[in-house]
Parts: structure tokens; C-alpha cells; sequence
């Protein structure tokens, strides 16, 4: 069993773009590396540089001309019309860039080692995981590959049987849900803003009886997600009895971020993470969506802190804040006049209120479906 979390990362994320005018041109996965060494969380004891999956190890899920079609656009830099509608590969959302193919790989070969590095127990955190859209033929939503379901068949394949995914990015973790519908031995759980691309997830889909899946209104807030967390997300996991526990910690659900329309703070996300924590001999975290730089390098920098049990300074101190003051978003009315606590803390303000009726509602409707007693 892993003594202490282990930390996947890699310099690959500092250096790729996937172009100028993408929402994922902000650097995240480099930020969340350089904040927490600045703050002295992350000691070389306990960072793991993410290997490059191989075709062979991708081709577990994905088809092999699809991953071949991958390799392919980033040597020509260019698809074919044919690729380009087969495989959905140079398109406004997945475009061609320099490292199609050895970004994503890299991301997803960070969550297969992590199925290996937990085959006895522990705690990993890949933050440049979390793409859960991807399909097996065909890239989807910003995602080429889906390292969340090559992560759970990681787990499989070192002897995990039983594994809930918890998936609280703001967009519906389609991709994962195609990969294990109707599996018995595993829990899917996504809450997700309701009516937002891809606008699946809806409330009755329930994935062969694998997944809960709860879509929410715009706004929704810290309380209305401690009330998920509570009675929704934590008796059905306690109920599943997992072998494993995979958390997509996606950071676009916080109120700064440019694309969903809900007003979390990082606290409902670090909350999810604490208690989540110690459900299963094995835990996994995983990154996923966010566009605003700042947004995204202190949510996830926080988790690590919440896995680590690391209590979160009021205030950075200067090399902290030296990394988030190096930091740009171009392009963005969000960039233009970023407020100071972007700069120098890393916890929001909570973000609470009223918890509206139709949430409670869907929970409710969710527990009977589950059989989840009080």
C-alpha cells in the first residue's frame, strides 16, 4: 500500500497549447506543479512523471484506427474530410495542435499507472486526468482520449473488481458512461449543470442501472452541493462498498469559470475530495474541466492540499502568489481585471444560499431509485 498520495504530472503541459483561441489554451496542470512545489507540497519523493501511453494500452478501449488516426494528424498536422467526420478530429472543439497525440496519451498513461500504483491501496492524483468525454472511434468535447475509463480498466486489470466513479465537472461524463453501462460492479455518479453540452445525464438515465445521474439548475451553490454530498453522493457510495473510488474533480462548476453557469466555490469541490476520502482502500482524483487559469491552479492545487490533510493558508506567501501573478488570460473579459485573491489566496469565499426545492427534489427521486435508506 502507498504510505503517502502520489502526484502524476508532467512537463508536456507546460509546453502544448491546443491553440490560440481554444479554451484550453490557459495553462492549468504546469500551475498546479508550480504552485505546489512553491508552497512545499510536493517533494520529489512523491512526484510520479506521467509515462506516454502506448497504442497497445490505448487500444484496450479505443479502437486501433482511431488511435492510429491520432498519431497520424499529429506527424502530418492535418486530417483528411474522411477523418475529420469519422473520427471528429480537427474541429473547432478538438483541433489538430503539435501534440495531438502525445498530450492526451501522456494524461491517459498517467491513469493507467495509476490503476497499477493502487493495486494495494493508496491515493493518486493525476490532474491532467479527467477527459471524460472521449469516445472509443472518435474524439469528443475537448477529450481525445478517455483516461478515466482506461484508469478503471487499469483497476481492473490489477485486481480491482468494484469501483464508484464520482464525476462533479460541470458537463455529464458521457464518455465514461458509454464505456460501463449496465456493469454491476460499477457506480457511476455525475452532477452536472442541466441543459449543458453534451445534454446527456438527464435525470431517468440511468445507464443500465449503472449511473445516478443528477443534472442541475444554473447557480447551483456550496449548500445545495453539501446537500448532494450528503444525501446523494456518500450513502450511495457507503452502500456500494467499493474496491476503488475514481473522483473527476472537473473545475469549471465554480462560479469564475468563463463557459458552465454554476456559482460554487473551491470549497464544495475540496469538501467532496475530504469526504470521499478513506470509502475505499483505493482512491483515485482526477482533474477535468476549467478555463480560467486561476480558477483551475487553485481548486486543484487545494486538492492536493485536502489529500495530503494540508491546511490551506489564509494568505500565499510570496512564491505562491508569484506564480499566480505570472499567470494571463488573453482573450478573456475575465483576464482584463482579475481581482486580488486570485493572486493571493487559494480558498474562495463560501458561496451559499438557499437550497432550492426542485434540487431536493431530484435527490430524493435519486434515493428511491438507489433504495438508499436514511
Amino acid at each position: 500500500m502507498l504510505s503517502r498520495p502520489l502526484f502524476i504530472g508532467s512537463e508536456i503541459y507546460r509546453t502544448s497549447s491546443y491553440g490560440r483561441t481554444h479554451p484550453l489554451r490557459v495553462p492549468r496542470v504546469s500551475t498546479v506543479m508550480d504552485l505546489s512545489r512553491a508552497l512545499g507540497w510536493l517533494p520529489d519523493a512523491v512526484y510520479v512523471n506521467s509515462p506516454r501511453a502506448k497504442p497497445a494500452a490505448l487500444t484496450v478501449w479505443h479502437t486501433p484506427e482511431y488511435v492510429a488516426a491520432l498519431q497520424a494528424a499529429e506527424t502530418a498536422q492535418a486530417v483528411s474530410a474522411e477523418v475529420r467526420a469519422r473520427h471528429h478530429l480537427g474541429t473547432l472543439s478538438n483541433p489538430v495542435f503539435p501534440e495531438i497525440f502525445r498530450r492526451p496519451a501522456t494524461a491517459a498513461g498517467g491513469s493507467i499507472l495509476a490503476g497499477e500504483l493502487l493495486a494495494d491501496g493508496g491515493i493518486v492524483y493525476n490532474p491532467a486526468g479527467g477527459t471524460h468525454h472521449g469516445m472509443p472511434d472518435r474524439a469528443n468535447g475537448f477529450c481525445y482520449l478517455n483516461d478515466p475509463v482506461l484508469a478503471m480498466l487499469s483497476l481492473r486489470h490489477h485486481g480491482v473488481r468494484r469501483i464508484a466513479y464520482v464525476d462533479i465537472d460541470a458537463h455529464h461524463s458521457d464518455g465514461v458512461e458509454h464505456g460501463f453501462a449496465g456493469d454491476p460492479d460499477v457506480l457511476m455518479i455525475s452532477v452536472h449543470e442541466e441543459n449543458l453540452w453534451p445534454k446527456t445525464g438527464t435525470l431517468t438515465e440511468d445507464a443500465g442501472g449503472s449511473a445516478l445521474n443528477l443534472p442541475v439548475p444554473r447557480g447551483f451553490n456550496d449548500d445545495e452541493m453539501a446537500l448532494v454530498r450528503d444525501d446523494l453522493i456518500l450513502p450511495a457510495v457507503q452502500a456500494f462498498q467499493p474496491d476503488a473510488i475514481v473522483l473527476q474533480c472537473g473545475a469549471d462548476a465554480v462560479l469564475e469559470d468563463p463557459l458552465p453557469h454554476l456559482d460554487l466555490s473551491n470549497n464544495a469541490h475540496w469538501a467532496v475530495v475530504r469526504a470521499l476520502m478513506g470509502m475505499a482502500p483505493r482512491y483515485l482524483v482526477l482533474g477535468g474541466g476549467g478555463y480560467n487559469p486561476w480558477s483551475v491552479g487553485r481548486l486543484w492545487t487545494g486538492v492536493w492540499a485536502a489529500l495530503n490533510g494540508i491546511e490551506v493558508p489564509e494568505r500565499l506567501p510570496a512564491a505562491g502568489e508569484e506564480v499566480l501573478r505570472g499567470l494571463g488570460f488573453n482573450g478573456n473579459r475575465l483576464g482584463r481585471n482579475p481581482p486580488e485573491h486570485w493572486f493571493t489566496t487559494l480558498r474562495d469565499q463560501p458561496r451559499g444560499g438557499e437550497i432550492r426545492q426542485e434540487i431536493r427534489g431530484r435527490v430524493q427521486f435519486l434515493r428511491r431509485r438507489r433504495r438508499l435508506q436514511r
